[in-house]
């Protein structure tokens, strides 16, 4: 009898695998996406996409899920549940939709918050075919120079400058010819991101199996056997450098993507990740970052769904049975009840568990575990610079710059983070400079005759805490006064690189972590989201790091799900959409990937006959 049970049951186990895998319908087709339309760039017509204020009367009736956010992660989830014919809603606290995608204008110049380029956008590729799929097609990009990336390292007469180059075999000739005694180093990076971009599904495979599989995987050492990612996602990136060479300027080529953490506490594969995004090419939206949700939003709307703004969520509703069955909207001073099915948060993991939840939920010793597992980012600060110049005047290009003080970035970083508030405006050792307008063939059609640039560094949350209670605009002289410091010392570091660009400023503004604690509900300011930490990239912890949740019914989207940046987001999103429907989407990607490489290939065939 005990035998027949045990059948049965494996069975019911193999089954279910069966129907998890292959059993329902793919939210994917070819037939889905068309050639793009005419673009619009009328700001009205735009707005009633992205601006769709929140109302009782414009709450879809019969919802199937509610989503907090409208970053890449809430969006991709939505659009996706969308494509299966779900009825999503979409509530954002902003003034617009698309989180760190969402553009602003001011005094002529348009700005994104937080994309700067996108990679992996090459024909067939996975990330090309799920974003045209979400979008059905209606994304254009444009191809940056083959140099995308500069980085240069140290000031005066002690200046490096290296070129980052995009190509499959000429990113690593490149390199090797501007260091010609660490060729063998740089085929070893080169070998570690090849096999973590061809192996990370295995890494995502386990938030999607079931968790006591996966620490049994992972425990008994199983799964180390069939790649070294399970290894490196763990080793520390100063520590593979190390290995790999003592050249310092060459470590900071293997790490210079920063998100807040040192190589020392970051993940190897993380970090061969980000290069890896832009071997294939690095792209930027025709029309900029706002295009993203624009194209996104009426894929939600047509299955029933919609995108609402001005939709702050102050609280997730729970049952007594503790399942989530819908939020409330602060409107005013009343709060409305917005109620279904599936509680989507693309809020990030703090804002939801110690925000959103009821506190007698948040008090729970799985909630707590779940948040033991992050760490707050780092706080992100950005300069917006606009320019009564073409770029032509200004000598810019769309190639991107990365700035260090110093070769030695954990040393430079720890410095850095360590120092008082008013010593830290005038040592900021690192910064990221991007030129949007220089991107977009399209802003000079849009904004003739001007320019514009955005600055980027890290920073303390700490720093800026005193005036964490004031409203925006209403923060004070002193605050602006300390604000400014920042900006100018960045300014000023980016004019020895780009000296034209003084004269011509005709706008500056910055924004400091409380910029973004308010236009993004970003918590503490990371931009990133949770840090991007060793601890959080170990195996088990990345198995633990589910998309469900404690709270039955409620499940988490976004950068806290894999990663950071755009690609980790949507990547969330797709996640995320896996575990609401109970089906694997990467499965059904796949299949499409591989026939419209059959369709590419009979394409090729047929020009050549």
């Amino acid at each position: 009898m005990w035998l027949l049970v045990l059948l049965l049951g494996v069975a019911a186990y193999l089954y279910g695998i069966y129907r998890f895998l292959f059993g329902k319908r793919s939210p994917f087709s070819a037939e889905s996406v068309r050639p793009p339309g005419k673009r619009m760039y009328e700001q009205k017509e735009r707005d009633k996409v992205l601006k769709q204020g929140f109302s009782v009367d414009k709450v879809p009736e019969n919802l199937d899920a509610v989503v907090i956010g409208s970053g890449m992660g809430g969006l991709t989830a939505a659009a996706i549940l969308a494509k299966v014919g779900k009825r999503v809603l979409v509530l954002e606290q902003h003034d617009q939709a698309g989180g760190c995608c969402h553009s602003y204008i001011e005094k002529g110049f348009e700005f994104d918050v937080g994309l700067h380029y996108i990679g992996q956008l090459h024909e067939n590729s996975l990330f090309r075919i799920a974003l045209d799929q979400i979008t059905e097609g209606q994304l254009e990009f444009i191809k940056l120079d083959q140099h995308f990336d500069t980085i240069v390292i140290g000031d005066g007469d002690e200046r490096r400058i290296y070129r980052i180059h995009t190509g499959k075999t000429e990113m690593a000739e490149h390199l090797k010819k501007q260091f010609p005694n660490d060729t063998q180093a740089i085929d070893a990076f080169f070998k570690i991101m090849k096999v973590s971009a061809t192996k990370t599904h295995y890494l995502a495979a386990l938030k999607l199996i079931p968790l006591w599989l996966a620490l049994f995987l992972l425990k008994s050492r199983i799964a180390h056997l069939f790649s070294p990612i399970f290894k490196w996602a763990s080793t520390s990136a100063t520590i593979m450098n190390n290995r790999l060479t003592s050249n310092k300027d060459l470590h900071i080529i293997f790490s210079y993507f920063f998100y807040g953490v040192p190589p020392k506490d970051s993940s190897t594969v993380i970090n061969a990740l980000l290069l890896h995004h832009y071997k294939r090419g690095a792209y930027y939206p025709k029309g900029g970052a706002s295009e993203i949700p624009f194209h996104i939003i009426p894929v939600i709307q047509k299955a029933g769904g919609n995108v609402l703004v001005r939709a702050p969520v102050c609280c997730i509703l729970v049952d007594e049975k503790e399942r989530a069955y819908g939020v409330t909207v602060k409107r005013g001073t009343e709060e409305v009840k917005v109620l279904a099915p599936v509680v989507i948060s693309d809020a990030g993991v703090f804002t939801t568990y110690q925000k959103l939840l009821p506190p007698e939920i948040q008090a729970k010793p799985e909630i707590q575990d779940r948040l033991s597992m992050m760490k707050h980012g780092r706080g992100t600060f950005l300069v917006f610079a606009g320019f009564d110049a073409t770029q032509e005047e200004l000598g810019i290009v769309s190639t991107n710059s990365w700035l260090y003080k110093t070769n030695d970035m954990d040393d430079m970083m720890d410095c850095f983070f360590s120092l008082s508030k008013e010593e830290a405006p005038d040592n900021i050792p690192m910064m990221f400079i991007t030129f949007p307008s220089a991107k977009d063939p399209t802003a000079k059609v849009r904004h003739p005759g001007k320019s514009w640039m955005t600055l980027l560094t890290m920073v303390n949350y700490e720093w800026f805490e005193e005036w964490t209670d004031t409203g925006v605009r209403r923060r004070g002289s002193e605050y602006e006064a300390y604000k400014m410091r920042y900006a100018n010392t960045l300014f000023d570091w980016a004019c020895e690189h780009f000296p034209k660009l003084r004269d011509k400023l005709v706008f500056l503004e910055a924004a400091t972590p409380l910029t973004n604690m308010h236009y993004l509900g970003a918590s503490r300011g990371a931009m990133y989201s949770a840090e991007q930490n060793l601890d959080r990239f170990h195996p088990e912890a990345i198995a633990r790091n589910k998309c469900s949740t404690p709270v039955k019914n409620l499940f988490i989207s976004g950068q806290d799900v894999f990663s950071c940046g755009i690609a980790g987001a949507l990547h969330g999103g797709l996640l995320c959409a896996s575990t609401v429907l109970d089906h694997i989407i990467y499965i059904d990607l796949l299949f499409l990937k591989k026939k419209l490489k059959k369709r590419t290939r009979a394409k090729l065939t047929k020009k050549q006959e």
